[in-house]
């Protein structure tokens, strides 16, 4: 829909033809079927499922390119080694389900996560962040194990743990009719996300079960903490880690700085895969979030520019790390 509002082209498959008729219906795509000129494809299954179905949308659009937004992508990266592919993920959604939960504003400030590699084609992955953008994402690179190890962090072992909470407040409500009714908005928030289909979380917990085994283990030992510091009356103890929880809280980040904030960094390059990666990579190491991107190919030769627009006051640091790695880059002002 968020497609199609851009004046895209929108074709769409679904095992199900009732939901594929569906979405033509409510106009979420132009039609139903495979699209051979398809210049991106979106593949959204169950995760265990993504890696057939990446490589049935880049035989079926054989020149096009190819992303997901399953949310554990080594096991996809490694399974499709091809240059068309980038991994995804958008950090988007909502305990609705299928087409009846879509919405065209989904994706607005949202992070949505891409996953390179060296193989990466660099046009490729250009061209699919800028699409991305044009939702009104905000972009983030990572390495495919790595992305994994921070999603167990910050949506995995949460919804389990949501999932969880969930199931004793319903296992006491069997004992106290009340409980459930004096639920407020502190516990719906936190287990908001327990309302989502099950169906998904089998597949992700098998593809993902070493990391959220680590999370888990940090989680059950953090608990133990607190169960102490309240069974012993640790008052100290408790306030310490309240206030730390409320300063990280508060601290996460929001929304994008003013034009005047930002610069642009032009980092010539050898014209080769790999090069977008490596500094798409670099800049999330360093904490340094790139509003936009593009690249300037050479008529001549082999080497091209790649051209960031960051903060102005990451940019010291973004250059340094990009000289430290044998880049050139400059810096100018947004005209």
């Amino acid at each position: 829909m968020a497609l199609r509002a851009r004046g895209w082209h929108v074709s769409g498959v679904d095992l199900d033809e009732a939901t594929a008729a569906t979405a033509v219906d409510m106009g979420a795509v132009d039609r139903a079927g495979w699209d051979a000129d398809a210049e991106v494809t979106f593949v959204a299954t169950p995760v265990g499922h993504l890696a057939a179905a990446v490589t049935e949308a880049l035989a079926a659009a054989p020149a096009g390119l190819v992303t997901d937004v399953g949310s554990v992508k080594a096991p996809v990266v490694d399974a499709v080694a091809d240059p068309r592919y980038i991994g995804g993920h958008p950090m988007a959604g909502s305990e609705q389900e299928g087409v009846d939960g879509a919405d065209a504003e989904m994706f607005v400030n949202a992070t949505w996560v891409l996953t390179p590699t060296a193989a990466t084609n660099g046009d490729a992955l250009a061209r699919v962040r800028s699409v991305v953008a044009s939702l009104g994402a905000e972009i983030i690179t990572l390495p495919p194990d790595r992305h994994d190890s921070l999603v167990a962090i910050v949506s995995h072992v949460p919804h389990l743990t949501a999932a969880a909470l969930m199931g004793i407040a319903s296992e006491r409500s069997t004992e106290h009719a009340a409980v459930l009714r004096l639920a407020a908005g502190g516990f719906r928030d936190m287990t908001r996300v327990a309302a989502g289909h099950p169906g998904i979380w089998p597949d992700i917990c098998s593809e993902n079960a070493t990391a959220i085994d680590e999370v888990l283990s940090d989680l059950i030992a953090a608990l133990d903490a607190v169960r102490s510091e309240v069974v012993d009356g640790d008052r100290p103890g408790l306030l310490r880690r309240l206030e730390t929880a409320r300063t990280a809280r508060i601290s996460l980040p929001t929304g994008a700085p003013r034009p005047s904030e930002l610069v642009e960094v032009r980092v010539p390059v050898l014209d080769q895969q790999g090069e977008l990666a490596s500094i798409t990579l670099l800049a999330t190491d360093l904490d340094v979030n790139i509003y936009d991107l593009e690249i300037a190919h050479s008529a001549e030769g082999d080497r091209g520019v790649v051209l960031l627009i960051v903060e102005a006051t990451r940019s010291e640091r973004l250059c340094g790390g990009l000289m430290a790695k044998g880049y050139r880059p400059t810096t100018a002002p947004l005209a």
